[in-house]
C-alpha cells in the first residue's frame, strides 16, 4: 500500500502563519503545520517557475 501525499492546501498555510504571527502557537507546532500543509511544495513549485519577491 503506498501513500500519496496530498496537495498543498494554501488555506491551512494561511492558517498556520497567522496563528504564529498573533503568538497563538509555539514555532515547532507552526513549522510542523506549515510543513503538513505542503508549503514546502509551494516553494518548490515557485522556484520551478522563476518567481522572484517583489522589492
Amino acid at each position: 500500500m503506498s501513500f500519496t501525499i496530498p496537495a498543498p492546501d494554501l488555506e491551512k498555510i494561511r492558517l498556520a502563519w497567522e496563528a504564529w504571527d498573533k503568538g497563538e502557537e509555539q514555532p515547532g507546532k507552526t513549522l510542523s503545520n506549515l510543513k503538513t500543509a505542503g508549503l514546502d511544495e509551494v516553494v518548490r513549485q515557485l522556484i520551478a517557475q522563476g518567481w522572484k519577491p517583489q522589492a
